[in-house]
């Protein structure tokens, strides 16, 4: 262990990923120092998108945080998954397959992470930091990472006892151990907004897309149509995320992103498509959005590991997944989660046992997630699969539209027993690892529990 008193992680990377990172290894015992290149979190007015939060990842992060109502202050209650159909000629919509027990919270981006940057001490922050590199030491007892610190160029040394990689879908430590990993390329990109409607120019607007879709508010609605699909729901402060998927050749991508710069002419013809295919509420939300933008859509074959000697990887280093399940940001928050258990459990000392586990309970779950988003936005895209015909909304059977639900995601609502701390009190009295729990077995553990009471 690198020096006295507590084990020292490094985490690169200052997304949501590596801020419940720092979270989970605080309340394990470690000390924790996060490098971000960016000059500071993000402040004032939002950027980013809308994401939603599973009842998994809320109970964490109400774990974490100080007032365990924080989490509700910033979100709104997705109860429904609707998926429907549109018309293009038409324009009007039927409903394919809708799930009313659908409990989901969702939330800007923004807001989240800043819910998890202000619970942590301001001192572990390393902004304006760019990773640089790093080198294990030869008897695998530290590690040693170079940053630059960009406001004045020099370049700082830290030691750590383990390095998280929590650089993203792009991460280049991952690029070390793995230098011939590419990307996989989904087939299609993504447009992307957030909505303002506090504005009473935008109350037209509004009052038309809640009367198309009544139940916006409580709902997640994904609109499909031939060979594209959209997705929307609304967030707090008179806000609503959408996202259009639109098939098309891969984009040369440039730099460390996969957010594509774009230009005028970009938008505007964007909106000459989606108004042919969208109703005619949502094309006018779209139009009337400020700054949208387009996201590359990527992800990878699941990898055969998440950890190699003093490095562990998390959230979409780890995984890089698409969008359609919405687990990215909900998989960074149960990684880091397990991760600190793994880390508390077995203690620096036995850091590879740690990392073995880690990897053990995470690695099975979140390739079958990987991979079931990744047939279900071929399904919603109306693209080829080996078993079964391209998705054609307009003559779907009921059992095909089913599959369009988010509750058939592998391991959907399962809980690994690991965190049975942040769950009631009769489910942290079973024993075990590497053991994911099914609301119906954390229910039959209620029942035991009340029976054996009286």
């Amino acid at each position: 262990m690198v020096g006295e008193g507590k084990p020292r992680a490094v985490i690169v990377g200052g997304s949501i990923a590596g801020i419940s990172s720092a979270h989970a290894l605080t309340l394990a015992g470690w000390n924790v120092i996060v490098l971000e290149k960016t000059n500071a979190p993000p402040t004032g007015s939002p950027t980013g998108a809308g994401l939603g939060l599973d009842p998994l990842s809320q109970r964490i992060i109400e774990s974490w945080v100080p007032q365990p109502k924080l989490i509700h202050n910033i979100t709104v209650p997705l109860t429904i998954d609707q998926n429907q159909a549109t018309d293009s000629e038409k324009k009007v919509s039927r409903t394919l397959a809708r799930d009313e027990s659908f409990n989901f919270r969702a939330a800007h981006w923004a807001d989240v992470h800043g819910l998890l940057c202000n619970a942590l001490p301001s001192n572990i922050f390393l902004w304006g930091h760019l990773f640089l590199s790093f080198h294990v030491a030869h008897d695998k007892g530290s590690v040693m990472v170079k940053a630059k610190v960009l406001e004045t160029g020099k370049v700082i040394e830290i030691v750590g006892d383990l390095l998280v990689a929590a650089d993203g879908c792009l991460s280049s430590i991952r690029q070390k151990y793995l230098p011939d990993f590419k990307l996989r390329y989904s087939g299609y990109c993504a447009w992307r907004g957030v909505f303002d409607f506090s504005e009473t120019e935008t109350l037209e607007t509004i009052k038309g897309i809640r009367k198309a879709y009544p139940d916006l508010g409580k709902c997640l609605y994904s609109d499909v149509g031939s060979c594209t699909h959209n997705g929307f729901y609304e967030l707090l402060n008179k806000q609503l995320n959408w996202i259009w998927y639109v098939n098309q050749p891969e984009p040369e991508v440039k730099g460390t992103s996969v957010t594509m710069k774009v230009s005028s002419d970009m938008i505007q013809k964007m909106h000459q498509e989606a108004e042919k295919v969208l109703t005619p509420e949502l094309f006018k939300v779209m139009k009337e959005t400020k700054d949208p933008f387009l996201n590359v859509i990527y992800d990878s074959e699941p990898l055969g590991e998440i950890f190699w000697d003093n490095v562990v990887f998390v959230g979409d280093a780890a995984h890089p997944t698409t969008p359609h399940c919405l687990r990215s940001t909900n998989m960074s928050i149960l990684d880091a989660a397990v991760l600190g258990k793994c880390l508390e459990k077995f203690g620096a000392e036995k850091l590879r046992s740690a990392l073995e586990e880690y990897q053990f309970i995470r690695l099975p779950v979140t390739s079958k997630q990987v991979l079931h988003a990744r047939r279900l936005g071929r399904i919603k895209q109306g693209l080829v699969l080996p078993d079964r015909e391209p998705f054609n909304p307009k003559s779907a059977k009921k059992e095909d539209c089913e599959e369009l639900l988010q509750r058939n995601t592998p391991f959907f609502n399962d809980v690994p027993l690991l965190l049975a701390s942040i769950l009631p009190s009769t489910v942290s009295s079973l024993n075990g690892l590497g053991v994911y729990f099914s609301p119906i077995q954390v229910n039959m553990c209620h029942q035991i529990t009340r029976k054996e009471r009286s």
